[in-house]
């Protein structure tokens, strides 16, 4: 597969059941996270970031919770953001989509004037997240049955 590929904020329709189909294929069908988990009502105004190829097949996605829906993730603070359900499919992988879906959703933070992203990273990726600069914070938790650890980093 080619590396040829384009990180963009979800704006239309088209884009977020792109982003819902990335996320469906690896966390429901790859990971066997039950469905009713993986969508929430958190999906409504998050800001979606979608990785498409030059063909425009999706690749990737992410989401970036602010304001009121991050707040019970982040421990109350209005400046950080919450980063979650970052999802590469498996011929993307390898590629530098995770790193391009990570950084289009920090500049989205940046957008809005957040000045911190918190996210809640499976612990086999705490490697990948700690080479972008985000330092592991708390106890290591079970979510959807899966070990997770939480994780910050300032823009």
């Amino acid at each position: 597969m080619s590396a040829s590929y384009a990180v963009r904020v979800a704006e239309d329709p088209a884009d977020r059941e792109a982003c819902f189909a990335v996320r469906k294929e690896v966390f429901v069908v790859e990971q066997r996270v039950p469905e009713d988990l993986e969508y929430d009502a958190y999906d409504t105004d998050a800001v979606h970031v979608l990785a498409v190829r030059e063909d425009g097949v999706p690749i990737g996605a992410g989401r970036l919770l602010f304001g009121e829906a991050a707040a019970a993730k982040t421990g109350g603070d209005p400046g950080v953001g919450s980063l979650g359900r970052l999802a590469v499919l498996k011929p993307a992988r390898g590629l530098g989509v995770g790193i391009a879906l990570v950084r289009g959703i920090e500049d989205a933070a940046r957008a809005r004037g957040l000045t911190a992203v918190d996210l809640h990273a499976q612990t086999h990726a705490l490697g990948f997240y700690e080479r972008l600069g985000y330092v592991a914070y708390g106890p290591e938790y079970l979510e959807a049955g899966i070990p997770h650890q939480a994780m910050r980093r300032s823009l």
